[in-house]
């Protein structure tokens, strides 16, 4: 039996279930990633409409994406070594770690890509076993 990875991910968190011969592990990551940064301290503006020190936009992106990319190579050594990889969530997230791990040599092993809304870890994990089911198998609960 090959291994295979599937998971549940958003820009918060991830949800990776692996499926081996020697059962399954469920692994929870958290990105730690904040869209809007917030500002740290600092002087602020006397004025009413002053300047407000805050970064600017493009600087903010950088450091947003910057954060992603450790996120998604967190994920990517859990599941870089599973044959079979399925990846489903509600935003863009999935599709950028698919496109990273084309980056990575690894985008063979995508066998799906899909639309999923929030899941709980129950859920994420049948969902799994369901998809990597063969035909005349019984999911594993």
């Amino acid at each position: 039996m090959q291994t295979r990875a599937g998971l549940w991910i958003d820009h918060r968190k991830a949800v990776i279930v692996v499926v081996a011969d020697k059962g399954r592990v469920t692994i929870q990551i958290e990105s730690n990633v904040e869209k809007q940064l917030r500002l740290n301290g600092g002087p602020r503006s006397k004025t009413q409409y002053g300047p407000q020190q805050a970064p600017p936009d493009d600087m903010r992106e950088t450091v947003f994406m910057g954060h992603l990319g450790i996120y998604y190579d967190k994920v990517i050594s859990c599941i870089r070594d599973a044959q079979a990889i399925q990846i489903f969530g509600p935003g863009e997230a999935k599709d950028e770690l698919k496109k990273r791990l084309g980056k990575n040599g690894l985008g063979g092993r995508v066998v799906g890509v899909a639309t999923a809304d929030k899941m709980t870890d129950r859920q994420i994990t049948a969902r799994i076993l369901r998809d990597f089911q063969g035909p005349g198998q019984k999911a594993e609960a």
